[in-house]
């Protein structure tokens, strides 16, 4: 039987993605908690003296505490201080000492997010990308244009989150760090009394004495201390306890929570304040230039006026024109400038070059034209002020719009970080275990193991067990499963979850950002920064640089009206050749701008990944979203998988001697060890006959020699007995006989859909139980309906054959590979890619984890480890299999939507471009005009935020009606 060991039971539902290869020392004293530990691959090691060698190098290094080199294996083993060195200048001792070093640890690494300031388009995040990627220390870096943020991994002994913002900052764009890696256990604090640098010292030498504080940060100019922490070993109340503690005589200190703004709907509400801004105050001088230009001339007499000269050819009209213009392009129009100066620095081309680019040649031509006019008593010119105007006006209404749609992409994260409450009620208990008071606190200020006491009505702040009381919790906002759970001593709730109609006492086991809720917050806010492989068609795309195919189109107009190839009467009315070829290059530079191409994809996938999350599956980016929605063939795990994975004996049988006691005693403690539901089933079993024969004893056996025997079972020392528990492969493995008596029970069971556990005492075998674990009652309705989906179903489990034929039979799988170990499973996935299959794994143990990261896709049941949980790429966190379904479903819609927003994006830009460029203006004389052609790129943008939007409408392929026996299928949107 495998185990999955008691750690479990301690680590939070879901692990953050981002993992650290090293290891750092938990004790308390300060030194301690500072030593590293890397481990180094070495090549050239020949012999024992070479070893020493290394050792000595490295011993004389300022910072190295210990050394140790393996000849055999070729690594070294190096415990160092990093404040005073590196991993990287201990590497680059070893090789010149003259020994290769093949294998680098890159565990000295840091992670951060930040909020990006002016991205306008996939160029813009792509630039952010490069400026990152050239900074020193600066290992890997993602922009997302939709949630405009940036993740970036770092060696913090090159760099910090400072320079890395001044390197975005160097290319033009904003930036604010959100957080860094270290900010998961750390709390933020205001200091009262912290008047000058001596109090600065006392309050950061009584925190970092403290046990469980792992970094001390003080900001005199805003008192505010950041402290981060080992959870298992302090909390906040106990950090302002330490504050407080660390006055003396007539100084005193004092703290509280750092109160700091919502920066994500602030900086949400400042952006579309600033475009809104911005557009009516181009709006403002826009508009009289249109009207100076395109209305009043259309309507004599009341534009007559208009034609009045002021000096030799300069009209009224003109004049007013340019008045009114300048504003938009040199001061409303400055973004475009600053963007443009920035992006040709880097060599690069984005939207706001390209809008300078054709603005710039509006405005300047016209102010040609007016300066000829005003100098020449003969020169007739047509002015393009209201072109250069109103496009900026369009471009900024346009952003405005798609601002405006943006922000509710992310509603679903949005109302997850809401759900946890703001307040609870601690009690505070004595020495004796005795309530003795109760306090409204910060849910911020809880810590791990306090007594948390939840009215109803009230939200559940925490995740922790219930140790007193009774009640119903609606899960609906975490799992989507709409019936109130029940909730009794020693039941688990979940942060955010509210308590229905009685009054429960919790004790805290997650906090924070330990939470299921703050996990599940992080992984989708890591599954929307993600960028999804369909994308890269975008990013290729947007590479074409459309100033050359502006250019050419104003050139071949040019040139034709220059050598007469098309005849006069083309020519627009007020218009010569010149000014016709440089609208049509206008135009098509507008037109051509591919800001909606980038929009495409990642605005469907921040949609469909919060979708999900509210539906209860997590989709782990837009990678996992584009594989899921090409499988064609699901592979399930058994136990508790397809089945509910609460296993309970049924039966059970002597074969031996020994009483059913004796049994019992030996089963359940060679059983006491394990993790795995068969041996809990077993245990609770025995546990329930002796209480029943009224011979329950709490006595420890003495067990030595403990063994997980993999996919069989285990064996152990009880006393001076030798006791095997686990299956038949387990007998056979171990050579002990099965006799025909054991043979036929087996079987007898095994067509009952049953497993038999074998115990055997001393090389006989003493007595069995058989084990049933029920099939979960919608497992062969998804069965079928992904049938109808088009995608296979197969099983693949350790247990016997004959038990999941039986099984597979119930839910109508027809095809199982029984008996194989954990590794087989992965193999077997392996097989069936080779034939060309793209696979998707549901599991829920750890000895599923090989076979889910082996996967095209995995899937994890959320009520499984948290291995298989970390290694798979969606989570389905309600361990309902109907949500299989919904996975798939839900990736193939989006997949869809992503192609939708491509025919709009592209549509566009195709259709627009020829118009643009005059292909019809030989044959019907219409024309693109630029302000046009901007409305048009600012209506593609806006176009595919809003078809991203429709998937909001998703609704679940598949309800199951348990109550009813039967299931309802509904389309989904």
């Amino acid at each position: 039987m495998d185990v999955n060991g008691r750690d479990d039971l301690k680590a939070p539902l879901l692990q953050p993605s981002d993992s650290v290869a090293i290891t750092i020392s938990e004790t308390n004293n300060k030194r301690e908690r500072k030593h590293r530990t890397a481990k180094f691959r070495i090549g050239d090691i020949k012999c024992a003296s070479c070893a020493t060698s290394i050792e000595s190098v490295l011993g004389k290094l300022n910072g190295v505490e210990n050394a140790m080199v393996s000849p055999l294996q070729g690594e070294a083993v190096i415990t160092y201080i990093p404040e005073l060195i590196n991993a990287k200048e201990i590497k680059e001792t070893i090789e010149d000492a003259g020994f290769p070093v093949y294998e680098f640890p890159e565990q000295d690494i840091a992670v951060c997010r930040l909020k990006i300031k002016g991205m306008m388009c996939t160029s813009c995040s792509e630039s952010v990308e490069r400026a990152l990627l050239m900074a020193d220390g600066v290992k890997t870096a993602v922009v997302g244009l939709a949630l405009e943020e940036a993740k970036v991994h770092f060696d913090p002994n090159v760099t910090d989150t400072y320079h890395i913002i001044e390197a975005i900052e160097d290319a033009g764009f904003g930036a604010d760090l959100i957080s860094s890696g270290n900010d998961l256990n750390k709390v933020h604090l205001t200091v009262e009394g912290v008047n000058s640098d001596e109090d600065a010292i006392i309050v950061r030498s009584s925190l970092e004495s403290a046990v469980g504080v792992t970094g001390v940060e003080m900001d005199l100019g805003e008192r505010k201390v950041s402290v981060s922490y080992n959870p298992d070993l302090t909390g906040p109340r106990s950090i302002i306890s330490c504050i407080q503690e660390a006055g003396r005589g007539s100084k005193s200190y004092n703290a509280h929570l750092y109160v700091a703004l919502r920066r994500r709907e602030t900086e949400q509400l400042q952006e579309i304040l600033r475009y809104r801004n911005q557009f009516l105050l181009s709006a403002l001088f826009s508009v009289p230039v249109f009207i100076f230009s395109m209305v009043l001339p259309m309507l004599p007499p009341y534009g007559n006026w208009l034609d009045c000269k002021i000096h030799n050819m300069l009209s009224v009209g003109m004049l007013l024109r340019w008045i009114f213009c300048t504003p938009v392009q040199f001061i409303v129009g400055r973004r475009f400038y600053v963007g443009s100066y920035h992006s040709l620095r880097r060599l690069s081309a984005n939207m706001d070059v390209l809008v300078a680019l054709g603005t710039n040649a509006a405005y300047f031509y016209s102010v040609y034209v007016v300066i000829k006019a005003l100098t020449s008593n003969k020169f007739e010119g047509q002015d393009f002020f209201e072109t250069s105007a109103m496009l900026i006006s369009f471009i900024l209404l346009g952003k405005y719009l798609e601002v405006l749609a943006k922000g509710k992409t992310s509603d679903a994260l949005s109302k997850l970080t809401e759900l946890a409450p703001e307040t609870a009620h601690l009690l505070a208990v004595d020495s004796d275990g005795n309530f003795v008071s109760e306090m409204e606190v910060s849910t911020q200020l809880l810590q791990k193991n306090d007594i948390i006491k939840i009215v109803p009505g009230a939200k559940v702040p925490v995740d922790g067990t219930v140790i007193n009381g009774q009640s119903h919790v609606n899960e609906s906002m975490i799992t989507g499963e709409a019936i109130p759970i029940a909730k009794r001593p020693g039941d688990k709730v979940i942060c955010g979850t509210m308590n229905e109609n009685g009054c429960i006492l919790v004790k805290a086991t997650h906090v924070g950002s330990e939470t299921a809720l703050s996990q599940i917050v992080q992984l989708v806010e890591a599954a929307q920064l993600a960028r999804a492989p369909v994308q890269k068609l975008a990013d290729k795309i947007s590479k074409f640089f459309v100033v050359v195919a502006a250019f050419m189109t104003w050139l071949g107009w040019f040139i034709a009206g220059q050598a007469r190839l098309y005849p006069e009467h083309w020519m627009p009315q007020a218009i010569n050749k010149f000014e016709l070829a440089l609208q049509f290059g206008i135009s098509v530079l507008v037109v051509a701008c591919p800001c909606a191409l980038g929009l495409a994809t990642p605005t469907a996938v921040m949609v469909a990944t919060g979708k999900g999350a509210s539906q209860g599956v997590l989709i782990k980016g837009g990678n996992a979203l584009e594989k899921a929605h090409k499988v064609k063939l699901v592979v399930f795990d058994k136990t508790g998988t397809l089945t509910l994975g609460k296993p309970e004996v049924v039966s059970d049988v002597l074969f031996s001697s020994y009483s059913m006691e004796d049994l019992c005693d030996m089963a359940t403690a060679a059983e006491a060890n394990s993790e795995h539901p068969l041996a809990k089933a077993v245990m609770e079993h025995a546990n329930r006959l002796r209480l029943k024969n009224g011979s329950y004893t709490e006595h420890v056996t003495e067990v030595k020699d403990f063994e997980v025997h993999t996919g069989a079972g285990v064996s152990v020392k009880v006393g001076e007995a030798t006791v095997l528990v686990g299956n038949k492969r387990l007998m056979q493995a171990c050579s002990i006989p099965v006799g025909p008596e054991v043979e036929d029970y087996i079987l007898k069971n095994e067509q009952l859909a049953r497993t038999c556990v074998l115990v055997a005492i001393d090389g006989k075998v003493a007595g069995a139980f058989a084990v049933t674990d029920p099939v979960k009652p919608e497992a062969r309705c998804v069965i079928s309906f992904l049938r109808s989906m088009g995608i296979s179903s197969i099983m693949v489990t350790g247990d016997n054959r004959a038990t999941a034929t039986a099984i597979a039979k119930e839910v109508g799988i027809d095809k199982v590979f029984a008996e194989i170990d954990p590794m087989g499973k992965a193999d077997k996935i392996k097989e069936l890619q080779m034939k060309g299959m793209n696979v998707a794994m549901v599991g829920d143990g750890i000895n599923d984890s090989p076979a889910l990261v082996a996967a095209d896709v995995g899937m994890a049941i959320g009520a499984g480890t948290d291995v298989a949980i970390e290694a798979a790429d969606i989570v389905l966190i309600k361990s309902n299999l109907e949500d299989v379904a919904t996975a798939i479903d839900l990736s193939r819609k989006t997949m869809s939507r992503i192609r939708v927003n491509y025919v709009w994006a592209l549509g566009y830009n195709i259709l627009g471009m020829p118009v643009a460029a005059g292909i019809l203006f030989p044959f019907t004389g219409i024309r693109l005009p630029p302000w046009l052609a901007g409305a048009c790129m600012a209506a593609s943008s806006i176009s595919v935020v809003c078809s991203s939007l429709l998937l909001q409408s998703y609704k679940k392929p598949l309800h199951f009606q348990n109550t009813q026996g039967e299931s309802h299928y509904a389309k989904s949107a």
